[in-house]
């Protein structure tokens, strides 16, 4: 046994290493299908994929990319977060310092202006692959009504970050989506209330969006991704063409 070989068996037997890798390396069918279930990361992904579901041209990864895009988001929304204060006298004023002084600022907020658009032209692409495909049929139909949400979850991101520029275009877009809200029966008020923090679009509608931008949304979407995705497994994978 020679020196490398020796050092890679004084590891693996180690009570450190142990502690990260109940089981040794799987060289089977068996071992590796117990590996993969006994993997937190491991087992978002099934054990076997069937073959129309590898082929691009059956889905076009357009799941994959509204995830991707999700990932790219966070990492560039939490970048941006570091220069910005959700303040109707600092707002704007944060945004241009953003783009002209902050290291890789302008890059970072087109990525994450361009990645939002994305994300929403993906989604609904996604949406419609689905739909075309009939995967929204039992035993499907709970994951349907999942994605659904998750698509109302994405344009609910893509309007609560478009006011945080605070410049003349998403302050009117936004003043017109708080009259719109006024003319839903019954619960016009308590929307205007809740959500935008008064009868116009202020400091109180700022705030809001911020929070419900980097905390509310994100969060509630990541769980039902969570949902999605385990869902997709349980429900025997990408459905098969028609």
């Amino acid at each position: 046994m020679s020196f490398l070989e020796r050092v890679d068996h004084a590891i693996r037997r180690s009570p450190a290493w142990r502690s990260l890798f109940r089981n040794p390396y799987p060289n089977d069918e068996r071992s590796r299908a117990y590996a993969v279930m006994n993997n937190v990361f491991l087992h978002l992904h099934p054990v076997r994929v069937r073959q129309h579901a590898v082929k691009f041209a059956y889905t076009f990864c357009l799941g994959g990319l509204s995830f991707f895009l999700f990932l790219v988001l966070t990492v560039t929304g939490v970048y941006l977060m570091f220069f910005y204060i959700p303040s109707t006298s600092h707002a704007y004023t944060d945004i241009l310092n953003i783009q002209a002084s902050v290291a890789f600022g302008q890059i970072t907020r087109n990525i994450h202006r361009w990645g939002a658009h994305l994300m929403v032209f993906f989604v609904f692409l996604h949406m419609m692959r689905v739909f075309y495909h009939g995967a929204y049929k039992p035993p499907r139909e709970f994951n349907w009504v999942v994605g659904v949400i998750l698509l109302l979850m994405t344009i609910a991101l893509s309007f609560t970050g478009y006011l945080l520029p605070w410049d003349q275009i998403s302050y009117w877009a936004i003043t017109i989506g708080l009259n719109m809200a006024s003319y839903t029966p019954i619960i016009n008020t308590p929307i205007q209330s809740l959500i935008f923090g008064g009868i116009e679009v202020g400091q109180n509608t700022l705030l809001r969006f911020y929070v419900l931008h980097i905390m509310v949304l994100p969060l509630v979407t990541a769980i039902f991704l969570a949902v999605h995705f385990w869902r997709i497994r349980k429900d025997g994978g990408i459905s098969g063409p028609l």
